[in-house]
């Protein structure tokens, strides 16, 4: 049975993963539509030459694990990954942070984020309208 603080949580745990999956899906598609600009980011944020070519395989992976948070999937592992994967982007911004008013205050945004993936990890118990719950349900005829 599953119980009414559960069921309170349940809709907007998985709004937020579609959120999550949207933001973070633009910049998996860069990585096909554009790969330079990922080359360009990877080089400028992490300091890594990357091939273009490279970026597709990059965007596969990042995809792969996207779509697996967007089903809830593999809950504590797709769910951590994806808070590893923006907690790493958003380190490696840190001297944009420090420019102040005169750097892009959009970069701000992936502060609240990185709070959201935290919550969502925290919470994937109560994340039950997931494609892990469904199995689990199939399995035991819940």
């Amino acid at each position: 049975m599953i119980s009414t603080s559960t069921n309170k949580a349940a809709f907007p745990l998985l709004l937020q993963r579609i959120a999550v999956f949207l933001f973070m899906g633009i910049w998996t598609l860069d990585k096909f539509v554009n790969p330079a600009h990922t080359a360009g980011v990877f080089s400028n944020f992490y300091g890594v030459d990357l091939a273009a070519e490279l970026t597709w395989v990059l965007g596969l992976v990042q995809g792969i694990i996207l779509i697996a948070f967007l089903l809830g999937f593999m809950k504590t592992f797709s769910y951590l990954l994806v808070f590893l994967m923006h907690a790493v982007s958003t380190v490696a911004s840190w001297k944009v942070y420090l420019v102040g008013f005169d750097g892009n205050l959009l970069f701000w945004a992936a502060i609240p984020v990185l709070a959201g993936l935290w919550i969502q990890f925290a919470l994937r118990d109560f994340d039950c309208i997931t494609l892990d719950d469904r199995l689990k349900k199939g399995f035991t005829g819940d």
